[in-house]
């Protein structure tokens, strides 16, 4: 089984090479003396929630290739043009894209700026830390675009500093912050009602990856685990039979992997369990191709709630009925 530093070297790689094909053909950015501001962001959820405030009256660029570990993602050199040149710089925080955010502090024009979304609207008596961020390390779980209450203040954050940048147009994106909220908050209706029809005690997750603990402190869910570890290699055998007895015990019907990285450890719990292994979660690799409804935001959301809620016994069919479609033209650059 490929580990997760593996799959991320691998990904390193690739985004490295994507990015010299970039800059030598001039087709990979946004870049361009058209009098926008130029926008960089970091992981795709982030990047879409950017473009959906920034429309098609700023540039917005992402960083962070789609299906890369976020959490050891070392930029190539070749980020350091676009951080040099973007007048804002939108980053999670809460020390998630630590290397990309030094080199943009190394790199960035005079008047630009860094901004850590999470660090604006999580005070750190709100931080959690757990499986695979333990209090010790002192780096709380960086996850807060899985919760749509948190995903709404980053969209607001977003339009105040592009209200700020470019008054001009600060109607607009006020407008489209109004919009995206909605949809936020249409979300989090519609999965309040159908994880009503989750058999009582079934709201309970075994993941991959920590990435759904604020969630789950806002719907009243329970994250019983994570089998990635805080180095991102494999648990220990020890760590898979305490999982294995606790998902017996809780009699957990599903455990959700990740189609990014493969988990031979949890299809080991599933079999042992008889629990069903679901393994197309996702974090942050949002669904579709660019250019598509549903690869934003909101359509990774949607497809991850009804993931699990259809997986632990409920049926899904006010998130199903939810419209996805993009607040404003989507023309924001993903790296792939």
């Amino acid at each position: 089984m490929l580990s997760a530093r593996t799959v991320a070297a691998s990904g390193l790689v690739t985004a490295a090479l994507l990015a010299l094909s970039a800059c030598a053909s001039g087709t990979g950015a946004n870049r361009g003396d058209d009098g926008k501001l130029l926008v960089a962001t970091t992981v795709a959820p982030i990047t879409s929630i950017a473009a959906a405030i920034a429309g098609d009256k700023a540039n917005v660029e992402g960083i962070v290739p789609e299906g890369t570990n976020s959490h050891t993602f070392e930029p190539a050199p070749q980020v350091a043009e676009l951080l040099s040149t973007a007048d804002v710089i939108f980053v999670n925080g809460l020390q998630l894209e630590e290397p990309t955010k030094e080199l943009a502090q190394s790199n960035m024009k005079s008047g630009a700026e860094i901004v850590d979304l999470g660090d604006e609207v999580l005070p750190e008596d709100q931080w959690i830390f757990d499986f695979s961020f333990p209090e010790e390390d002192g780096k709380p779980n960086p996850h807060l675009w899985t919760d749509p209450t948190y995903a709404a203040k980053y969209a607001t954050v977003i339009a105040d500093t592009l209200a700020e940048r470019d008054p001009d147009n600060a109607d607009y994106y006020r407008a489209n912050e109004r919009a995206f909220v909605k949809q936020t908050e249409d979300l989090a209706d519609a999965l309040r009602a159908d994880q009503k029809t989750v058999p009582d005690g079934n709201l309970r997750l075994l993941t991959y990856h920590d990435a759904y603990a604020y969630f789950a402190r806002t719907f009243g869910w329970q994250v019983i685990g994570a089998v990635q570890p805080k180095n991102f290699e494999d648990p220990t055998p020890q760590e898979v039979a305490a999982l294995i007895d606790q998902v017996k015990a809780q009699q957990v019907p599903t455990i959700f992997g990740s189609e990014v990285f493969p988990s031979a450890v949890l299809e080991e719990i599933g079999r042992a369990t008889g629990a069903r292994y679901e393994d197309t979660l996702r974090d942050d690799d949002l669904p579709g191709e660019p250019g598509d409804a549903e690869h934003s935001w909101l359509g990774l959301m949607q497809y991850d709630y009804i993931t699990m809620i259809e997986g632990l016994g409920g049926t899904a069919e006010n998130l199903q009925a939810l419209t996805v479609e993009n607040v404003a033209p989507d023309e924001a650059v993903y790296p792939q």
